[in-house]
């Protein structure tokens, strides 16, 4: 009887743990882990890195005749530090911008992920997750369904589409970006990133704020 009794115990507490290991994702977690291994899985992820890019404003992907795209240097520490030259940029929404793209949004345990409808872009067919919680107002992710790679992101008023994907140290990264308005889908801003390299400590002369 006592045998019995421990037995019905141990598999008492056992079943649960079983079933918590064994349960299925949800369907919003399901694409984004899709999504990180599509990039090299999490831990390869940028954390701090230096990357230079080049970027020009209008609708056209060259710039306006007579002028040239601006070339820089950045160094980011992820979630919120933003290095030009030795000036940190301080509240900067495109800090925003980059924690999408580098997919850090989707590995920070405050993040919140809810699926939304499924949508063609430039004849891709992508599934999309709604990411709140850390991002003010809510960004919607949209992932080629193929490729799983991160297609389009829709964040206040305008969406961004990404390609030429290149890899880094074990890591795929989108190295071009159009933003669009979502009012009329023009585009108004080009970026290209030139050079990556990531790193295990910041640079002397970065001192955190």
């Amino acid at each position: 009887m006592i045998r019995t009794l421990l037995s019905a115990v141990v598999l008492g507490i056992a079943l649960p743990a079983v079933y918590a290991q064994t349960s299925p994702a949800t369907p919003a977690q399901a694409v984004v882990d899709k999504a990180l291994a599509a990039v090299g899985g999490r831990d390869k992820l940028l954390k701090i890195f230096r990357f230079g890019e080049t970027f020009h404003f209008g609708d056209k992907p060259e710039p306006p005749e007579g002028k040239k795209r601006t070339s820089r240097t950045s160094v980011i520490e992820l979630p919120n530090r933003w290095w030009l030259g030795k000036k940190e940029r301080g509240d900067e929404p495109a800090k925003e911008d980059v924690r999408a793209w580098s997919l850090d949004l989707l590995v920070d345990p405050k993040s919140k992920f809810e699926p939304i409808a499924e949508i063609t872009d430039e004849g891709k067919a992508c599934e999309g997750v709604q990411v709140s919680g850390n991002v003010t107002p809510p960004m919607k992710f949209y992932f080629d369904k193929e490729s799983h790679l991160l297609h389009r992101l829709d964040w206040r008023g305008d969406f961004y589409r990404f390609s030429d994907w290149k890899e880094h140290d074990g890591l795929r990264y989108a190295s071009k970006t159009i933003i669009f308005k979502l009012k009329d889908g023009k585009p108004w801003f080009y970026h290209e990133i030139t050079s990556m390299e990531r790193l295990t400590q910041l640079p002397d002369g970065l001192a955190k704020p």
